[in-house]
């Protein structure tokens, strides 16, 4: 049986790492270093002693995954060492010799391909990830400690159903902060919420007209959105509806009470139902914010910072920043009544946020549509002399097209969830003695429904925009949210399955060299990849990458299926080192459903 003993001492790894620069990440073998990172060193310095005067830290930087049954490829060209590339190559070969690290090296034009030695890849990859998955989780790593970042995400406005409109800021801000977390990072969430604004001076005039305190406090937001329509159909016939609107949100903005009082209360009633949608989508803020709370003091400073700088123009009474040398336009800073509008307002936020939070960065998750918008904000930031104002990012994405119920009546969350949630109750009840299984089916169906709408979000790069196609999100089939939800339950139920394996010997005494199957050994390599797919996001602030991993992994594990057994394995060491697998398999792809803010489901 294999032994921790046969596979490399802890020196060898540092002796081999010794002279490379630190790479951020934490791991069970090594300390900030992932088990893939230790076989790019231990290919590096193959290299580099082969190929003086290259270090290993520059043969590093060029090891490269390859292509389907490599491991790893180098371009040597990348190195500009002169000569022939042939020769270089020949160089690395005549001096290779297999080792515990790597099995075999090929020559292909300008390529050198790699193969890892699979006893020492099957036996750390899956020590790493059972050590990490027992401690906090793997994958995670601490590039990001001592840094404080502040992400704003979703907000929606007050008074208003949650809009699908919302649901990509939403998803991806979700994201955004796990994936900071992940990576070391001091995180704090932050939802702005559109509390402020003309569009209350019109709700408070139509509640006078339509407004029922036994509807709002039934459900708060739906009767305000009803009064919000009523009262916009008016102002469409009576242009004086509107100018009392304004003359309301003036005396807002004035601070009169009378106005404010029951502004307050719907406010409150918005954020507690919007709570409850959050705790359903598994999203949490860190702390409620909205443009209301905005100090007016640094609003008025920056027309004044502005119009130092002769980048001010008067238009009929309103004030707009002249940013036309810039190619961004002009934008309104107050408008002619003299209140606030919400550029002033972000511009005034920033700067509080700054103060509040020292932050190293500050993400904006809004729409591509918002693009000239933010541009504008951090550019009147900048020109204020801000030094600050470079770490602020906009990180923007395209529209959802067609999302509404499949009647095609609403565009609410809620509806779309709930209709979801009833498609996917209709399908498990389709396998009775499943479905009795399940404790929960209500929330497991919701769930499995949320999943579909998540993934499908997801699933392609955030700046395109996509269309909303029920039939493919809530399919069992193909790459969905269903699909992958389903093949973490399938990995969930090997223990239920085999409790006679149970429990399973330390590791160190598990017979990983009874992994023979190619279909086992692309799964552990996959694991491995893992640490890289985080680091990757952190990056690109691309979730689609996690969920391309999420999707080859359960892949990997469906066509493992039949050939790595363990129900029925006679041999019941091979069977203890196959559920170990398949265990570890779970750990990671709940890993990777967790960081796309998805509950890992362990029945359906």
């Amino acid at each position: 049986m294999a032994s921790f003993a046969e596979t490399p001492a802890p020196s060898l790894i540092s002796s081999l790492t010794a002279n490379l620069p630190p790479i951020p990440y934490v791991a069970g073998t090594e300390p900030d270093r992932s088990v893939l990172d230790t076989f790019r060193i231990a290919i590096a310095k193959l290299v580099s002693d082969a190929l003086p005067p290259l270090t290993v830290a520059q043969v590093y930087s060029g090891v490269d995954y390859g292509k389907k049954g490599v491991d790893f490829t180098i371009a040597l060209p990348r190195f500009r060492l002169g000569g022939k590339v042939e020769e270089h190559a020949k160089k690395v070969l005549d001096e290779f010799q297999p080792d515990e690290w790597v099995e075999n090296v090929v020559h292909d034009k300008n390529f050198l391909h790699f193969t890892l030695r699979t006893a020492t890849l099957f036996r750390l990859i899956l020590s790493q990830v059972h050590d990490l998955s027992a401690k906090s989780e793997y994958g995670t790593n601490t590039s990001g400690r001592g840094r404080k970042v502040v992400i704003e995400y979703s907000s929606p406005n007050i008074a208003k159903s949650f809009h699908v409109g919302h649901l990509r800021s939403t998803i991806i801000g979700a994201f955004l902060a796990n994936t900071y977390k992940a990576c070391g990072w001091d995180v704090t969430s932050l939802n702005y919420l559109g509390d402020w604004g003309t569009q209350f001076g019109l709700i408070a005039v139509g509640f006078e007209k339509y407004g029922s305190q036994e509807e709002l406090e039934k459900d708060a937001i739906k009767h305000l959105f009803e009064i919000y329509v009523k009262v916009n159909a008016d102002a469409e016939k009576d242009p004086n509806v509107k100018v009392e609107a304004a003359k309301f949100f003036r005396r807002m903005e004035d601070g009169d009470e009378s106005a404010l009082v029951n502004w307050r209360v719907w406010r409150e009633l918005s954020i507690k139902k919007y709570e409850e949608e959050y705790e359903r989508l598994n999203v949490h803020f860190d702390h409620y914010v909205g443009e209301s709370l905005v100090g007016k003091e640094w609003q008025g400073k920056a027309l004044e910072k502005l119009t130092e700088l002769n980048l001010v123009d008067d238009h009929e009474g309103a004030k707009l920043v002249n940013l036309e040398q810039w190619k961004m336009g002009k934008a309104v800073l107050r408008k002619k009544d003299g209140t606030s509008i919400y550029l002033t307002r972000d511009i005034g936020g920033a700067i509080e946020r700054y103060e509040k939070y020292k932050f190293d960065k500050m993400i904006y998750v809004v729409a591509s549509q918002q693009d000239l918008h933010l541009s504008q904000f951090f550019k009147v930031l900048e020109l204020m002399g801000f030094d600050w104002a470079k770490k602020l990012e906009h990180v923007n994405y395209g529209l959802v097209l067609g999302m509404s119920t499949r009647k095609g009546t609403a565009v609410f969350l809620n509806d779309i969830i709930k209709e979801a949630s009833s498609v996917m109750h209709e399908q498990m009840k389709k396998n009775e003695e499943k479905y009795a299984s399940v404790e929960n089916p209500e929330m497991v169906s919701q769930e499995i429904g949320i999943t579909g709408v998540k993934i499908q979000d997801m699933a392609a790069k955030r700046i395109n925009n996509y269309t909303f196609n029920w039939d493919r999100m809530l399919s069992f089939e193909g790459d969905t949210g269903p699909y992958l939800q389903y093949a973490h339950v399938r990995l969930s139920s090997i223990s239920r399955k085999n409790p006679e394996l149970l429990p399973l010997p330390a590791p160190a005494q598990i017979d990983t060299s009874l992994l023979t199957e190619p279909a086992a050994r692309e799964i552990v390599f996959l694991l491995g990849t893992y640490p890289d797919v985080v680091k990757t996001a952190l990056k690109t602030h691309e979730p689609s990458g996690v969920v391309t991993f999420a999707f080859r992994l359960s892949h990997g594990i469906s066509s493992a299926w039949e050939t790595v057994v363990v129900k029925g394995e006679q041999d019941v060491e091979k069977a203890r080192a196959r559920m170990w697998l398949y265990l570890c398999a779970r750990d990671v792809l709940g890993a990777a459903l967790r960081l796309l803010s998805i509950k890992p489901l362990e029945r359906m």
